[in-house]
């Protein structure tokens, strides 16, 4: 009682008083949805949507989502997904693509206070390459702070230019982010190769550089390319991180992993 009394004349004479607070943790899900087509072959959002609801993220980064493909039955995959999972959700078009639109999406628990999309460089007129993006999301959790969250899915070619030119770029859009920044997403690449030294010379990884788990393909995983990574360093700390084993919703096996702010 003496407490509540002594608060409440701080707060009647103008003086702040400030109560200690957890720091909050964000749950991220990178999943590489491969346009909605499950490992049988057939189209089954439900059970993308089970893997999702199951993990119970804060954030999905999303790579290979089709916006209204003939492939995809005339769907928007994210929106669909969205409703599913009852979170946000926002497409970014990297490219028109059979009928429709190709790209990068993102569900959030919590509404976007401004999104963008970030075109990455690419080779026009190289045999099977496509244009490739980076969708952002700046939000608010639920405890009040603020986040930016990115999801990109980077060129999947043998050769790495495009790739490493791809990182570099993203390095270069995001390195005066205003807010604690997350990156997730299918970077087609592994640990120790150019494409990933180039992001973690500025991006700090969650997977474990001694033992990295794999994530692809979603049968027998032979090696990592999906991610998590955070900026700066000071401001995360990661908790928990894992592969969901193969749910056959997708080639890829979806990466959790849960993040603390550091206030």
């Amino acid at each position: 009682m003496k407490n509540i009394f002594y608060i409440l004349t701080l707060l009647a004479f103008g003086i702040s008083t400030t109560i200690a607070q957890e720091n909050p943790q964000v749950k991220i899900l990178s999943f590489n949805i491969l346009h909605g087509k499950t490992i049988k072959g057939n189209f089954d959002l439900d059970l993308i949507a089970k893997v999702i609801i199951d993990t119970d993220p804060d954030f999905v980064a999303l790579q290979e989502v089709d916006y209204k493909t003939n492939r995809a039955r005339g769907y928007d995959l994210v929106t669909e997904l969205g409703q599913r999972t009852k979170m946000a959700p926002l497409f970014a078009r990297a490219m028109p693509h059979d009928g429709g639109e190709y790209g990068e999406g993102i569900l959030s628990k919590w509404s976007f206070t401004s999104t963008r999309n970030v075109a990455l460089p690419y080779t026009p007129n190289t045999p099977d390459n496509e244009p490739r993006a980076a969708a952002e999301v700046v939000a608010s959790i639920g405890s009040g702070d603020t986040i930016s969250f990115i999801g990109s899915h980077l060129d999947h070619l043998k050769g790495d230019h495009d790739r490493v030119a791809q990182a570099q770029a993203i390095n270069d859009a995001f390195k005066d982010n205003k807010y604690p920044s997350i990156l997730a997403g299918d970077l087609n690449d592994v640990p120790g190769s150019e494409t990933i030294n180039k992001l973690e010379e500025m991006w700090t990884s969650s997977y474990d550089k001694e033992n990295p788990a794999f994530t692809f393909p979603c049968d027998n995983p032979i090696k990592k390319i999906d991610y998590v990574m955070y900026y700066p360093a000071n401001k995360w700390r990661v908790i928990d991180k894992k592969v969901i084993p193969d749910t056959g919703a997708s080639d890829h096996c979806a990466y959790l992993v849960t993040l603390e702010l550091l206030r």
